[in-house]
C-alpha cells in the first residue's frame, strides 16, 4: 500500500514571518504593500513558497547592488 505525502502548497502570514525571522506586523505590512505577493482566500491571506523566494531573492539582489 502506497502512502501519499501531501506537501503544503500555501503558507500563512504567520508562517512566512517565522521563516523570514520577521515579526508578524512587519510581514503583514510587506504583504499589504505588495512586496510579498499573496492571495486572499475567504478572510485569510495565503502565500506561495515561490513568492517568499521571490522576495528573498529581490532583497539579496538589492543588497548586492549596495555592496558593488
Amino acid at each position: 500500500m502506497a502512502v501519499a505525502v501531501i506537501e503544503r502548497k500555501w503558507h500563512t502570514t504567520a508562517e512566512v514571518a517565522e521563516m523570514l525571522g520577521f515579526g508578524l506586523s512587519k510581514t503583514k505590512m510587506l504583504v499589504l504593500t505588495g512586496e510579498i505577493r499573496s492571495v486572499k482566500i475567504g478572510r485569510n491571506r495565503r502565500i506561495l513558497p515561490a513568492w517568499v523566494d521571490e522576495y528573498v531573492n529581490r532583497c539579496a539582489e538589492l543588497a548586492g547592488e549596495w555592496l558593488a
